[in-house]
């Protein structure tokens, strides 16, 4: 590693910096990579190309936030009247790359990137021929095995994705967001993954645990990836009482805010008052006071009364801490059809 560091000191004073770093890690690693030079038309047409089309996303995100709020109050535009303005902003920016992808028909990287546009736009199957022929330009790029994987899972053929992921993570094996959908995948596909892998379900959670656990190792301060993993825990029979508190006291330590912690202490609750607890899950909801949450927190206190309440009938003991109790969670995806797919359209890389 040394040697390397010292190597890319050197590469920097390089007149073509780029190929020099781009060859000393092959040298030194046995990795061959492409760094694109900054100073090239072509590269900075496609960087150019990636800023428009980033402030486009952005402006309509804006304009349908601020959209909310005006229907708040009885001003909102109309559905027809947003969409309509909305392919007006983007159209400008699908002829962009068009027109880039005609003079530059062999760029993968600005085919990934307007997969990821179309697929943003609802087009799966544009998204997904823009996506297959960077893999055929570029089978080294691990966004391209990525993105193509989360295309399979939308369309059910998960055993595809399976593969596919597992491609994207033997050439980035670095990058959390890869393990994380993968985990997804084999968590909400149970059946194709005990087929494909010849396991038993309780095998194929420990692998999409497993998987999330290196998604975590790289990105531990991910909220959305923590309270993923925890939310695995409600479909595992029997459930895993101390794994599930443990991840969900995980994901209570990287909240940002008042919102996400309180979502966690409704997680909390509903655990200890399977296993008996009762007291510490009414302390939990006894924490819980923001609106949003009010619905949710008056079903996990009607549920959490009427277990008590039985407890006291037949002065049933507490249960153990592994308990075969199963925890309410109505959202939780049913065992081979998904509620959510994946990750985003798709990686820009």
């Amino acid at each position: 590693m040394t040697n390397l560091i010292i190597g890319l000191l050197g590469a920097l004073a390089a007149t073509n910096q780029p190929a020099a770093v781009s060859n000393l890690a092959a040298q030194t690693t046995g990795i061959a990579i492409t760094i694109p030079d900054p100073n090239d038309p072509v590269e900075k047409e496609y960087q150019k190309l990636l800023a428009d089309d980033d402030a486009a996303q952005a402006e309509v995100d804006q304009w349908i936030r601020d959209n909310r709020t005006f229907a708040a109050s009885g001003a909102g535009a109309s559905m027809e009247e947003m969409n309509q303005r909305i392919e007006t902003r983007f159209e400008p920016i699908r002829k962009a790359y068009r027109d880039f992808l005609e003079r530059h028909p062999d760029h993968a990287r600005a085919r990934l990137a307007y997969g990821s546009f179309l697929g943003d736009k609802g087009d799966e199957e544009g998204a997904q021929a823009q996506w297959e022929k960077a893999r055929e330009l570029d089978p080294k790029n691990p966004a391209a095995w990525n993105n193509l994987a989360n295309f399979y899972g939308h369309t059910g053929e998960p055993k595809k994705a399976f593969g596919y992921y597992a491609k994207a993570i033997e050439l980035e094996p670095t990058e959390p967001v890869y393990y994380h959908n993968f985990g997804t995948t084999v968590y909400l596909f149970r059946r194709d993954a005990m087929e494909y892998y010849s396991i038993t379900e309780q095998q194929v959670f420990d692998k999409a645990l497993d998987l999330y656990s290196k998604a975590i190792k790289l990105d531990p301060g991910n909220f959305p990836l923590a309270s993923d993993v925890a939310q695995t825990y409600y479909a595992i029979r029997p459930l895993r009482t101390n794994d599930a508190l443990a991840a969900w006291t995980n994901t209570l330590k990287i909240a940002h805010d008042e919102i996400e912690r309180e979502g966690v202490y409704v997680h909390l609750a509903r655990i200890k008052m399977v296993v008996g607890r009762f007291d510490e899950a009414r302390q939990q909801l006894n924490a819980v006071t923001n609106e949003m949450y009010a619905d949710l927190k008056r079903v996990v206190t009607r549920s959490l009364n009427d277990r008590e309440s039985k407890a006291k009938a037949t002065n049933a003991p507490p249960a153990t801490a592994e308990s075969t109790a199963t925890a309410p969670a109505p959202n939780t995806p049913a065992t081979n059809a998904p509620t959510a797919a994946p990750g985003s359209a798709g990686d820009k890389k």
